[in-house]
């Protein structure tokens, strides 16, 4: 997906940094920075998404894209907003990407965003 959107850095093609959030305590913060290609009309999913595909595999966040803003599983915070990664436009300026605040982290932008009332459904 990223790389229909996100092409290899190219020597002279410009670039953004993203500040993300890493681990699974919340307590202990630690962010990391990641230098991705800029494209203006990319998405800040798309430059996750190349983020993990060319720099670090372990990069975890949550997308399951069929329609934008249909399934809700990249929402996050950039620069403090909940926002939809998918949505959310990529800038030419640091950008800070957190984990939804009050709810349960799992690791680095994954958290746990399912209902409490759906958690305890059961099929029968």
């Amino acid at each position: 997906m990223s790389d229909k959107v996100l092409k290899k850095r190219g020597k002279h093609q410009p670039t953004t940094l993203l500040n993300i959030f890493r681990g699974t305590d919340a307590s202990n913060t630690k962010f990391q920075t990641f230098e991705v290609p800029f494209q203006s009309g990319a998405s800040v999913l798309d430059a996750l998404i190349w983020a993990n595909e060319n720099l670090d595999q372990s990069l975890s966040f949550r997308y399951s894209c069929i329609n934008a803003n249909a399934c809700k599983e990249c929402m996050m915070l950039v620069d403090g907003e909940v926002e939809y990664a998918c949505l959310k436009r990529l800038e030419k300026q640091v950008m800070r990407l957190e984990p939804l605040p009050n709810k349960k982290l799992i690791v680095d932008l994954v958290t746990d965003i399912v209902p409490p009332k759906e958690k305890f459904l059961t099929t029968t």
